[in-house]
Parts: structure tokens; C-alpha cells; sequence
């Protein structure tokens, strides 16, 4: 799939620490093709998960750690984009962003970026950054589908004035606007309604409206 994906034109795989055995799947896959160099690599870290004090997933020992243990993962010398996968209210700023500087000028990491910030938390970054001479963000993940807009009310016009590149995750609105679901009554066996609450939520006469629609215009 991945090669296949490469020789569409895709230039860009994102994936994350906390995804499973992702970065180990596809550092084997661009190992195995020799084609690691034909695309920009991207991958996260610092979503909480596990036991343990959430203060401490923006630390610097943890994200210089979760780089290195990233980077065999992916069996690379390099990670082309960095993202802070969620925003902290607790660890300082200085050193969260210090600790991503040190790993760009190590050259580990080419570029840093955010997801799920929010816009204000995004511009503050990129105000400290050039403040202190450290890497600003190039990118943000927000979510974004037509069941949640939101970031287009300041975050995309933030990105834009500024040249932020915007990955959006969650297109599908966590798989309501992929047509799976027919009313908020009937949710199939093994989907992701059926196991997340988030997605269940989504389930709304207004949403499946939204989803129909979608479907008829994908056909």
C-alpha cells in the first residue's frame, strides 16, 4: 500500500508514537523499498497515555527519548516533521520548544509542528519562537470535517497569514460521513460508533443528513 501510495504521487505519511505498531510497520515497508527519501516522514509525540503524572509527556527527557525510540522505529536518521500531538497546560513552553530546538539543530528533526492547537496556542508559539531563536512550527493538525468547522473561524486564517501548512485528521468525521451509518438507531456490529463514545455522538439526525449527502456526491 505504501508503495503503491508513492508511485500515486503521495509525498507526505504521517503517523504517531501512539499509534500502535505504525512506525514500525512503515520503517520496515520504506526499509524493505529503499524509497525513505521520496517522501517527507512525519510522526508525533506527547499525547498522554498509560499511567503516570500527565505533566511529564512534554518534558524534555520524554521527548528526546520518544525521538530516538521514533527514530529506529522508522529506521531513519531523521524525522522530516515533529508534531506536538496535543498541547500542554503545564509544562513550560521554553522547555518543551528548547527540547524540539535541541533535536532540529542535532539535525534528528527537520521541521516541528502542533495538533489540535489552538489557534491562539499556535500563535504563541510562533511569537516565542522568533522571540528566542527557535524553531517555529510549520505545520498544524487540526480537525476538521463538515460536521466540525470550527478552525475555519481563526486557525485557518492564522495558517494562511503566517504559511502554515494545515493537516487535517479526522476528514470523515471518525467514519460518519463514510456512509456506514443509516440512522442513529442502527450502529453495526465492530464499528468505530459501536466502540468509541466520540463517534457515537456524532450520530445525530443533522450528521447522518450531512453523511447522506456526502455519499450521493462520492457516488
Amino acid at each position: 500500500m505504501i508503495d503503491r501510495a508513492i508511485d500515486a504521487g503521495i509525498t507526505l505519511v504521517d503517523t504517531a508514537d501512539v499509534y500502535g505498531d505504525s512506525e514500525q510497520v512503515l520503517g520496515d515497508a520504506l526499509a524493505a523499498s529503499g524509497r525513505r527519501d521520496e517522501v517527507l516522514l512525519a510522526t508525533k509525540v506527547g499525547l498522554p497515555r498509560g499511567d503516570g503524572p500527565r505533566d511529564r509527556w512534554h518534558r524534555r527527557e520524554h521527548i528526546v527519548a520518544s525521538c530516538e525510540r521514533s527514530l529506529r522505529r522508522l529506521r531513519t536518521d531523521r524525522i522530516d516533521l515533529y508534531q506536538l500531538h496535543r498541547p500542554s497546560s503545564v509544562v513550560p513552553q521554553e522547555e518543551t520548544i528548547g527540547a524540539l530546538g535541541e533535536l532540529v539543530e542535532a539535525g534528528k528533526v527537520r521541521w516541528i509542528g502542533s495538533s489540535t492547537f489552538a489557534a491562539w496556542m499556535v500563535m504563541d508559539e510562533l511569537a516565542f519562537a522568533r522571540e528566542h531563536g527557535l524553531p517555529a512550527f510549520v505545520s498544524e493538525q487540526p480537525p476538521y470535517n463538515l460536521l466540525d468547522r470550527r478552525v475555519e473561524n481563526e486557525l485557518l486564517p492564522l495558517c494562511e497569514r503566517h504559511g502554515l501548512a494545515v493537516l487535517p485528521w479526522s476528514p470523515l468525521a471518525g467514519g460518519v460521513l463514510a456512509g456506514r451509518y443509516e440512522s442513529v438507531d442502527q450502529v453495526p456490529d465492530g464499528s468505530r460508533a459501536a466502540r468509541v463514545r466520540q463517534t457515537r455522538d456524532r450520530l445525530t439526525e443533522p450528521g447522518l443528513r450531512v453523511a447522506a449527502a456526502l455519499t450521493e456526491l462520492a457516488r
